[in-house]
């Protein structure tokens, strides 16, 4: 334990790998190295061996995530879970969420009271869309999802979207709250099921048909309809 202290201190001991760091500890979604470079004004080529020296001594984690493109799969950084955070979160607010989470289950809220309450505050998020009254209906939904879209990216769930004449998917590419979804998804998952719902109904223009949870079959994603078609019957 001492000798990772030790090695962990030394690699933050850099000023650009502190700085490199800083970055990615304030990131709600894992970066690339282009993304790390491009805010930090470096090359790639400069924070490249950084970042895999944070790796070795266990500060970072990687992912390897594939495009669909020919070639090599691209790397995305993040903190490892054990890596001290700098102050930049409270530590106690991870246990807090936790225990938030068991007393929500044992007090027996289930997924239509988690949805309420998140819906309060996608309706909150909403009332700052800018909108306007001259919007047609195919205006009003290209506000919706964008308003969506910036939502989940600001709260870290690094979206990705799909249209076609059916509609529009959000995936998820990122789950925030990962750790408490996996311990009690029926309250997380509707939690954010509830700040869609709410985020979508207050600026108008789109309604969702279809939330994808941790449990159902299609996971991790949203289907949303213009205002104007049938519902999509839920878990189809």
């Amino acid at each position: 334990m001492p000798d990772r202290r030790l090695a962990v201190l030394k690699a933050l001991g850099d000023n650009t790998r502190y700085a490199i760091y800083l970055e990615l500890a304030r990131s709600p979604v894992p970066l690339t190295t282009a993304d790390v470079a491009e805010s930090l004004e470096l090359h790639p080529n400069t924070v490249r061996p950084h970042l895999e020296r944070m790796r070795e001594v266990g500060l970072l984690t990687v992912e390897a995530v594939s495009r669909g493109a020919v070639g090599r799969p691209q790397h995305r950084y993040s903190l490892a879970p054990d890596a001290p955070s700098l102050g930049l979160e409270p530590p106690a607010m991870p246990l807090l969420a936790g225990m938030l989470g068991g007393v929500a289950v044992l007090a027996g809220a289930g997924p239509e009271e988690a949805a309420e309450v998140g819906r309060w505050q996608g309706a909150a998020a909403a009332a700052a869309v800018d909108t306007s009254e001259d919007e047609t209906p195919e205006d009003r939904t290209v506000t919706c999802v964008g308003a969506l879209l910036t939502e989940l990216d600001r709260l870290g769930f690094d979206p990705a979207v799909a249209s076609d004449d059916a509609g529009t998917t959000v995936a998820f590419s990122h789950c925030p709250f990962a750790a408490l979804a996996e311990a009690h998804p029926e309250i997380v998952c509707h939690l954010h099921r509830g700040v869609v719902e709410g985020l979508v109904d207050g600026v108008g223009g789109a309604r969702v048909s279809r939330f994808g949870t941790l449990v159902d079959r299609r996971p991790c994603s949203v289907d949303l309809a213009a205002d104007d078609e049938q519902p999509v019957p839920s878990g189809s």
